[in-house]
């Protein structure tokens, strides 16, 4: 797998601008790797994910007329049996009544459109006093035609506020050209902030979340008492919430079939991050709408690619915290050291009216820098994956990363019993892995994008592409000094990647005037810079290694074992025997675990050398290129690469 941009390892370090936000021509993506092809439905897809509000077919019309009309057309009138009897017409009007102008008699067997037509006709003829005999078997039906002399005043025309429709098109432009404001109780009745968040309401995928800016607390009501709000995480730009299934109540309170609806859910996470405001307060920090666009943009399509977050859906609410949410915050603060961000109950940080736009995706597991990795086979894992994740980005969307620290790398097991520990002696013998990739049994997420570059095509139609980047010459991130060696490095990190943007060369962090537009560029490289980063924190911060049971040598008994302790004892049947039981591994097998976990540790100190700014193969341009270098040398096999999930 050859780099497709070899003009970036190109002499000419001149930058070629581009605006961010402009346009080029492409060819066809392809997908390397394959996963799933359904992603678990956001939890807040309908209304509740607890009650089906199924929408009548009288609030999918929106004609009030029609309604109306439906609406009367559901009464249903049940009447006593009368006898049938048999009487002269003349003697039904005197049980009637006379016959004028303003009535019309009609049989029960009439038909709908003979009553149209009669009711339309005029003047109306009275029956022949001397008639046929009328078989009624109720009584006959009458419909009364009202003629009213008076002229009738037209109804003064009402706003759209005073009589509000939930199911209100959004879409439809009003005269003055401005977006008609959603007027559900479950919505802001905010003209001005529906529109100022419209392009981000516009990347929603369902009706509810697309209707308009919610209120904070009518939102986080649709879960009730069946979820419980745990934080999980927090950043600059904002906070990573968890809504996990509360069993005890969901038991006891929903049926079998809804309970099972909703564990189709998932484990989702919620990142939850105050907007930019307008004007006032807050507008002059906080994520910008052209930001969070960008993020939710490239979160919907690297969502195909193994090894990126799965997008869910995207919320826009207004207020302050429920309280689920603030409880969860505050126990966040009381019980972790890392609780940075300002108190979300505190006016002072947040307006009542501050909007929030909350990203929903799937639970991709602990972040990397929560995770104490140990073993060589975790260490191997975890930088192959996040590698072979961006080689694909890259091939996909000229994709790049810019802030791959361990907070934005998460790691899950594929164990059934979601054991995370180092993999056993025996369990890496059972395995089979020709590269020996995969055998830790952890799989690697990137996530967070609010700092990445990528060319997005419009359809899978279209050869258009738009460059979404964001300006990091305006984060303020370059010129921080760390606090220790490990935030040295990172800091470091942030310049090495500014300077190969600027200079073509990541040791050349001389501080160049900042030019605009030029973090729409593509420079691969930057990848690879993240890459040694992230390599080099994997085998510096490694703990000990704890001791396999299955290789410890048994401790010889004191004294001679009489021949009853020789008889083993019969394993009870359907009983699995548990792993520490497990009949302890041959020398030779030790031997060859052992030999593996040399050949893994030389490996990872090699992919050191190629990555060194300084030393490193000329050739490696991009993380495709590593990629490739890595299947060519067997470190890889292809289809640890193209067959991913």
């Amino acid at each position: 797998m050859a780099s497709s941009h070899p003009q970036a390892c190109a002499d000419d370090t001149t930058p070629r601008l581009q605006e961010a936000g402009s346009t080029r021509t492409s060819g066809k993506r392809k997908v390397y790797g394959k996963r799933r092809a359904d992603a678990p439905r956001a939890v807040f897809e309908q209304r509740s994910p607890v009650k089906d509000q199924q929408i009548t077919e009288v609030e999918r019309i929106q004609d009030p007329v029609a309604r109306i009309q439906t609406r009367l057309a559901e009464f249903c009138i049940t009447e006593p049996t009368v006898p049938e009897v048999c009487i002269h017409e003349k003697d039904a009007q005197e049980m009637i009544g006379p016959v004028t102008e303003d009535y019309i008699i009609i049989d029960d067997e009439t038909s709908t459109t003979e009553q149209e037509s009669l009711a339309k006709s005029d003047p109306v003829q009275p029956p022949s006093p001397k008639g046929p005999i009328i078989g009624l078997k109720n009584y006959q039906k009458m419909v009364e035609v009202r003629i009213a002399p008076t002229e009738i005043m037209e109804e003064p025309q009402r706003h759209e506020e005073e009589y509000p429709n939930p199911h209100h098109n959004r879409k439809r432009a009003t005269s003055k050209g401005k977006t008609s404001r959603c007027v559900s109780s479950d919505y802001v009745s905010n003209a001005k902030a529906n529109s100022y968040v419209s392009s981000v309401l516009a990347e929603a995928l369902s009706p509810v979340a697309a209707d308009g800016v919610q209120r904070f607390d009518a939102w986080a009501a649709r879960a009730g008492e069946m979820l419980q709000v745990i934080k999980v995480a927090e950043g600059s730009y904002g906070e990573v919430y968890k809504l996990r299934l509360r069993e005890d109540i969901c038991r006891r309170e929903l049926s079998k079939s809804k309970l099972a609806r909703l564990r189709t859910c998932g484990d989702g996470v919620f990142k939850i991050v105050p907007l930019r405001a307008q004007r006032g307060l807050g507008s002059k920090k906080f994520t910008s709408i052209k930001e969070i666009v960008a993020e939710v943009r490239m979160l919907k399509y690297l969502d195909p690619i193994p090894g990126f977050a799965r997008f869910r859906e995207i919320h826009v609410v207004q207020g302050r915290f429920p309280a689920a949410f603030q409880k969860a915050w505050d126990f966040y603060k009381a019980t972790k050291d890392d609780c940075l961000n300002p108190n979300p109950s505190s006016k002072r940080a947040y307006p009542d009216s501050q909007l929030w736009a909350i990203v929903e995706m799937d639970d991709a597991g602990c972040e990397l820098e929560k995770f104490s990795w140990s073993s060589i086979f975790q260490v191997y894992d975890i930088f192959w994956g996040v590698a072979m994740a961006l080689a694909r980005a890259e091939e996909y969307a000229l994709f790049e990363h810019r802030d791959l620290h361990l907070g934005n790398i998460c790691i899950r097991s594929t164990r059934p019993d979601a054991c995370m520990n180092p993999p056993s002696d025996a369990e890496i013998m059972r395995q089979s892995s020709s590269s020996g990739f995969g055998l830790s049994m952890l799989e690697t997420t990137i996530i967070d994008y609010s700092l990445s570059r990528a060319e997005l095509l419009a359809d899978e139609t279209s050869t258009i592409t738009e460059v979404t980047s964001s300006d990091l010459d305006k984060k303020q991130i370059f010129d921080a000094i760390g606090r220790d060696e490990d935030d040295i490095l990172l800091r470091d990190t942030y310049r090495h990647m500014r300077a190969q943007l600027y200079n073509g060369s990541p040791l050349n962090t001389e501080k160049i005037p900042d030019i605009p537009g030029i973090w729409a560029e593509y420079a691969p490289q930057t990848n690879l810079i993240w890459l040694r980063f992230l390599l080099k924190m994997l085998l510096k911060n490694r703990i000990p290694e704890p001791q396999d049971s299955t290789t410890q040598t048994r401790r010889q008994p004191l004294a001679l074992c009489t021949p009853n302790k020789e008889i083993k004892k019969a394993t009870m049947p359907g009983k699995k025997r548990s792993p520490s039981l497990e009949v302890p591994l041959t020398v030779e097998a030790c031997s060859k675990v052992s030999q593996l976990k040399r050949t893994l540790e030389d490996r990872m100190h090699a992919v050191v050398e190629l990555l060194d700014p300084e030393h490193g193969h000329e050739d490696m341009c991009c993380t495709a290129d590593l990629v490739a270098f890595a299947i060519d040398a067997q470190w890889l096999d292809e289809k640890d690469f193209f067959l991913s999930e």
